[in-house]
């Protein structure tokens, strides 16, 4: 942290499929994709998160980032010392456009004064998520996590449970037993918010309904739709209205290969 803000910024711009493998940072951390779509992986729980949510991560909470599409990613430090924020685990925010706006003016390096100003509002606006995000845990046992990483590999697969346990010498009890008691869901349920995981990559670059639906195996698209109603409450459209209406957010450019485009210390997001 530098000592005449309180808060330092951080701007990646990263290519699809660029990952940050594990690591730590001493300050808090808001990772928020201001344009493109961004999960973060902490223990045993992944975060997809859209331009209209940002996770807070507390100083010393070891987490993996990557890229699912082409993304600019930016990077909130604060000291913990001085923190005004009082979440003491991973919170999925809300970014407004308001906020989005004040970040992108606070990364321009405005005058203190007007730095103490903006981040007063910021601090004010910045409120955790209503409603479902995309939470997804994922299971400890090898079995289970395998299972898990076949869905996630290929969201669309059509198999069953009986399939599964088949393909990996186990049986479908045993599994329906390991993803309850380790994820807090059923499997049949856990595939629907690894599916809509999926799908959100997707819709976040405007593909059709439809198409996404396919992809991610369901056989309409009104079936997709009702899931994600279901799980969100919103519709595919409704959940997006706010990071397409919000405005003013920079498109990624290419050859970056990740590394800040701002001055400052060198972080990893």
């Amino acid at each position: 942290m530098t000592q005449d803000n309180s808060i330092d910024f951080a701007r990646f711009e990263m290519f699809r499929g660029q990952s940050f493998g594990h690591h730590v940072h001493d300050e808090h951390q808001l990772a928020w994709a201001s344009s493109g779509v961004v999960m973060v992986g902490i223990a045993d729980r992944c975060w997809v998160l859209p331009p209209h949510l940002a996770l807070w991560i507390p100083g010393g909470l070891g987490h993996t980032t990557a890229a699912l599409r082409e993304t600019v990613l930016q990077g909130l430090y604060l000291d913990p010392a001085g923190c005004p924020f009082i979440w003491t685990a991973p919170t999925v925010l809300a970014v407004p456009p308001l906020a989005r706006h004040l970040i992108e003016y606070l990364a321009s390096e405005p005058s203190p004064a007007a730095r103490v100003h903006a981040e007063a509002v910021l601090v004010e606006v910045l409120r955790p998520a209503d409603g479902a995000v995309f939470e997804l845990p994922l299971p400890v046992d090898a079995r289970a996590r395998e299972v898990a990483g076949l869905l996630l590999d290929e969201p669309a697969d059509p198999r069953g449970l009986d399939d599964f346990a088949h393909a990996i010498g186990s049986s479908a009890r045993t599994l329906l037993r390991l993803f309850l008691a380790e994820t807090g869901m059923t499997f049949n349920r856990w595939r629907v918010h690894a599916r809509l995981q999926a799908a959100l990559v997707h819709l976040a670059e405007g593909e059709p309904v439809g198409r996404v639906a396919e992809r991610v195996g369901y056989a309409t698209p009104s079936a997709f739709v009702a899931a994600f109603r279901r799980v969100t409450g919103h519709t595919p459209a409704a959940y997006f209205a706010d990071a397409r209406n919000g405005g003013g957010v920079p498109e990624a450019r290419n050859g970056t290969g990740g590394a800040p485009v701002r001055n400052g210390p060198v972080r990893t997001p």
